[in-house]
This record gives structure tokens, sequence and C-alpha cells, in this order.
């Protein structure tokens, strides 16, 4: 789980509790045709603007908003010095042995273009075009609930519309024009904290991760070229270490150097 995910929604939701609870109480925030209204509004709007298939597939894919990725680029790295020190002493075709341990299929397919001989060019241009269409995937996954956080607000303001003319049709009694109001505001106050607490932080989020794992990948890919050209195993550390930033870099300089001393 993802800790600043988890404490962003408790934090936030609690919050708006709090608020509701230090003034009021929470059952008159309580509308069900208000929830109805903008929630269902706003997943009919997302299924007439995307196509089923696609919004099934966001989807299960929103878990990596919730989740925390295990995938380190020191790990990744010092994978592909590990690679490199085998391709230094037992030469190219001794990689292939090496990646059928490896579980990223990505890194592992770079591995067997570079076996099987592949002009280094000819291998760029893959795997950077499979990062494209996978960035192209991240980017929908992202639109859907970005467009969601736009819906959420829209059907927010068209049930209050909706409350408002009820609450006109009755203006010859006084007595039910607060109450109206009241209801008809609640579903502008339901589209925006689904928008604000819940779709649009979840589209940031996945662009956040979509970000880490585009850098993983092409960290990936140079360090596959560096080992194809017979670089230097020390050369390609130095090299991949520049896709990192300086904190990043300091913390696996200690590490290693932990590591040293703890030999």
């Amino acid at each position: 789980m993802d800790l600043a995910t988890a404490i962003g929604f408790l934090t936030g939701f609690g919050f708006i509790i709090w608020g509701i609870t230090n003034s009021g109480s929470l059952i008159t925030f309580y509308n069900f045709a208000s929830i109805v209204i903008v929630l269902g509004g706003t997943i009919a709007a997302t299924f007439v603007s995307y196509p089923l298939k696609k919004v099934l597939a966001t989807l299960k894919v929103v878990k990596n908003a919730f989740t925390t990725k295990n995938d380190m680029p020191n790990d990744v790295i010092n994978k592909i010095i590990e690679l490199a020190n085998v391709a230094r002493k037992e030469g190219l075709l001794a990689l292939e042995e090496a990646g059928e341990e490896i579980n990223d299929d990505f890194l592992k397919k770079g591995i067997l273009l570079i076996v099987d001989g592949t002009d280094p060019e000819l291998v760029r241009n893959i795997l950077e075009t499979e990062l494209t269409f996978m960035e192209d995937r991240h980017k929908e996954g992202q639109g859907i609930f970005e467009s969601m956080g736009t819906y959420a607000p829209a059907f927010g303001m068209i049930g209050t519309l909706i409350g408002l003319i009820n609450m006109l049709k009755t203006l010859n009694d006084p007595s039910t024009v607060g109450p109206k109001m009241a209801v008809a505001l609640i579903t502008t106050f339901y589209g925006s904290v689904l928008a604000n607490l819940l779709f649009i932080p979840i589209a940031n989020k996945l662009k956040g991760r979509s970000r880490e794992e585009i850098m993983m990948k092409e960290l990936m890919v140079e360090g596959l070229l560096s080992i194809q050209a017979g670089e230097n195993p020390r050369i390609i550390e130095e090299k991949l270490l520049t896709f990192l930033s300086p904190d990043m870099r300091k913390a696996i300089s200690k590490g290693q150097e932990a590591e040293s001393g703890a030999e």
C-alpha cells in the first residue's frame, strides 16, 4: 500500500468530516438522489466518452495508485552491471542464460535482441517504440480519471439546478425554501469532493507512476545498448547514475559503502 495515497485519502476525508460535524451533522449532508445524480452521471458520461473495454482496463490498473513499486533504480542498475560483467567475461551469448532469471519482460526482450545479434540502432528503435506505446496506454488511463474529475463537478451543478427548479416550484411555501436549497447545494458538494479528492488525485498519481516506469525503462535501454557496445561496467554505471537525482545517487553511494564496510 502506498503510504502517501492512504494518508492523503484518510486526512482529506477526515478533515471534511471534522468540518461537517464541527458545525452540524453528517446526516444533513446525506442525500441519495444527489449521490445518484453525481456518481451515476459521471460514470455514464465516462462510458459515453470512452470504449467500455478501455474503461474496464483502466479500473484494473487503478491499483497502481495505491501500491508501491518494488523495483528501485539501484536494483535495476545493479542488475545491468551484473549483466555487463557477464558479457565482458563470457561474451554476449552468455546473456541468454542470465536473462532467463530476469522477471522484467522489457529487460528480457532487450537481452534477447542483443543475443540474436540485432543491430544496435534497431534494438533502440524496437525498445523505444514499445516505450512510446506503453506511455500512450498510460495516458489513456490518466485521461479517463481526468475526465471523471471534469464530469463530477458538472453533474454536481446539474443536480443543483434540478434542486433549484424544484425549490422554485414551491416558492409560495417559505418553510421549504431552506431545506430544498440545502439539498440543491449538496450535489455540488459531492461533485467537488469526488473530483478534487478522488478522480484528479488518482490521475496525478498515475502520471507519477508512469513517469517513474518510463524512466526505469529508458535506463534499461541505455544500459543494454552500452552492454552491446562493449563498454566498461564502471563506465556503464556512471552513465546510468546520470538518470537519477543527486539525492538518489548519494543514497546509492552510501548503500554501496555500507555493503563494502560489511564485507
